[in-house]
């Protein structure tokens, strides 16, 4: 649901631009509009879960979607198209949560992290598939077609958890909802110096691949002067390389451990940036050479956040959804700064995107020595 919300009606900037008659730069305003309050709301999304169970969290999540996605496609002004795409963040965060803390609920160990790969090769198809069919939804319907999809694709999705998604944490294992031992387990979290290296290794390697995420529209119409049918190459160039990086870590489980795994996905990622950065210095924007990289560094990306992510919920064994939705928050709200911010600095040229892509796997690598300096200690990653 996230990424499809985030990347199906990228295609459609343009139109929608000429639509309200408001310039690109507030058109992709849509996009933080949905993610700051996705980053705020993931702050309770997995405490909820964690007391009354997180099936009904679900539930009520993608009921609140449908209605979210039709008031977009309804949307009279960008105005009130901004409202609605809070909306969709407010709720949207749900699955995106509490999906890690089902898997963790349920597996142990490598099955954990091999589960947790195999879902993330599944995740990886939705950013791929996402802009083309709004490219086709735009060619066909206009810019509104993308929200009646997503409106009919959350519909299917609610009555699929409805009737299939199972309750993985019981009645006496939750925990009481209410401010006070609320704020006391926030404050074990935030205050732990762990937590906060991998979220932040975690939300700068998938900045770097974000980046171009966002940037797509610019990149596909003005770097490369393709076409709205052509976001197939940047976008399915990130599907490959999630899915061969999901797979190797899937097949990785039991044979590296967690940390050389992260290394070994650090050292592809930071070779696909600075092949990145190195073309433009010599040669102009053109395919297939400009979206390689992307290739490169989505198969390292997604080596390494599987594994990261368990040893997030491995540090609270007894608050794996509050962890979980802290750790979504910190990611979400790095998402959002790259919306805002580092987007449209870097979207000026080829290179100026490439250089930004390489700026974020850096500092993650700088937090992950950090991380790595930090001594043993018993029962945590």
């Amino acid at each position: 649901m996230g990424p499809f919300t985030i990347d199906t009606y990228l295609p459609s900037f343009p139109a929608m631009g000429r639509d309200f008659g408001v310039s690109p730069v507030l058109i992709q305003q849509t996009l933080t509009a949905y993610l700051v309050p996705f980053s705020v709301m993931m702050l309770f999304h997995g405490a909820l879960s964690d007391a009354l169970g997180r099936r009904p969290i679900i539930l009520i999540g993608v009921a609140g979607y449908v209605l979210a996605s039709i008031g977009c496609a309804l949307a009279p002004s960008l105005g009130v198209l901004l409202a609605c795409r809070a909306m969709q963040g407010l709720v949207a965060g749900a699955g995106t949560v509490i999906s890690r803390a089902l898997i963790r609920d349920a597996y142990e160990g490598h099955e954990a992290q091999r589960l947790m790969s195999q879902v993330m090769m599944i995740f990886a198809i939705a950013p791929g598939i996402a802009p083309v069919i709004g490219g086709w939804l735009q060619s066909w319907m206009g810019w509104r077609a993308n929200f009646w999809f997503l409106s009919l694709f959350s519909i299917v999705l609610f009555l699929v958890c409805y009737w299939y998604l199972p309750e993985t944490h019981p009645p006496e294992a939750r925990q009481r909802f209410s401010p006070k031992p609320l704020l006391a387990a926030y404050r074990l979290v935030a205050f732990n110096q762990r937590f906060w290296l991998l979220a932040l290794v975690n939300s700068c390697i998938f900045a770097g691949f974000f980046l171009y995420v966002l940037n797509a529209p610019t990149f596909i119409y003005q770097h490369l002067k393709l076409a709205e049918h052509d976001f197939v190459w940047i976008f399915m160039s990130g599907v490959i390389g999630m899915m061969v990086g999901s797979f190797l870590s899937g097949r990785l489980a039991g044979r590296l451990s967690p940390k050389h795994t992260v290394s070994v996905a650090f050292i592809i990622m930071l070779l696909a940036a600075l092949y990145n950065n190195l073309y433009y210095v010599w040669f102009e924007p053109q395919l297939p050479w400009s979206v390689l990289h992307q290739i490169v560094y989505a198969m390292g990306m997604s080596m390494g956040m599987p594994s990261m992510t368990l040893m997030v919920l491995d540090l609270f064994p007894q608050n794996r959804g509050m962890a979980a939705s802290l750790q979504g928050c910190v990611q979400s709200m790095s998402a959002a700064f790259v919306a805002a911010v580092a987007a449209p600095l870097c979207s000026a040229s080829a290179a100026s995107m490439a250089f930004g892509g390489l700026i974020f796997p850096v500092l993650a690598l700088l937090l992950w020595m950090i991380y790595q300096a930090l001594p043993d200690l018993k029962g945590q990653a």
